[in-house]
């Protein structure tokens, strides 16, 4: 590995983390101890049959480490505290923030939502400064976050998703055509889960890759759609000693 050796591996870094991987459940998988893994990832030295090891214990290809390693070059990851808690503060400023990192151009958000041009393109002065996109001549909007870009978890912008739209979310019968809402219910044991967590992780990122291929379709093909993946223990809540 030569290079781009050490670019890769700091996207691998961000990737263990962003799986809620360690370095002791890398050294389970390489069946090395965690002192050696640290020793590997800060050295350099990793071999292709261990990058690849390792990827899969993330649900990744080596080529999918790759491809975010070159889409990420340059871009931010994600914002600061104080940068979310700006944006979810104003939600004319939330709105356009959100059009853009769904690569909407600036005539899209003005026909869609009805803003006021000026306002709009206030907003997009503001996300300029904020990093995540280049405003440029005849208010063009380049996107400057990063393939894996996330909102902080349990951050303000997640905070206000979950306390000012879940309601709303749910207020479905999902019986759509776009539509799908599907309950599971089951007992897994530590290990089924942390493997369920990897597809979830796997499913996310080709969601992503839909929705980025899908910008070379034509605008009135393409439709909002958000997807809530989740799991958690549960321990039926409603027959505990004291609930109602």
């Amino acid at each position: 590995m030569a290079r781009q050796t050490k670019p890769l591996i700091d996207t691998l870094k961000r990737c263990l983390k962003a799986n809620s991987k360690t370095y002791a459940d890398v050294a389970v998988a390489l069946e090395l101890s965690e002192a050696s893994v640290k020793r590997l990832l800060s050295t350099n030295q990793l071999s292709l049959e261990r990058l690849d090891a390792i990827c899969q214990l993330m649900g990744m290809e080596i080529t999918d480490l790759v491809k975010q390693m070159e889409e990420n070059s340059g871009r931010i990851e994600q914002l600061t505290v104080e940068q979310e808690r700006e944006i979810a503060g104003d939600l004319t400023l939330l709105l356009v923030a959100v059009c853009v990192l769904n690569r909407w151009t600036l005539e899209q958000i003005l026909s869609v939502h009805k803003l006021d041009e000026h306002l709009c393109i206030q907003k997009l002065a503001r996300l300029d400064r904020l990093q995540i996109i280049d405003l440029q001549p005849r208010n063009r909007i380049k996107l400057k976050v990063a393939a894996n870009f996330n909102w902080i978890e349990n951050g303000p912008i997640q905070q206000f998703f979950q306390q000012r739209i879940a309601a709303e979310y749910f207020n479905s019968r999902f019986q759509r055509e776009d539509e799908s809402l599907i309950v599971l219910n089951g007992m897994l044991s530590k290990s089924s889960n942390q493997a369920f967590q990897r597809r979830m992780q796997r499913l996310a990122r080709e969601f992503e890759e839909f929705n980025r291929e899908d910008v070379a379709q034509e605008f009135d093909d393409r439709h909002g759609a958000t997807v809530i993946i989740a799991i958690r223990g549960w321990r039926y809540g409603l027959f505990n000693p004291g609930a109602d």
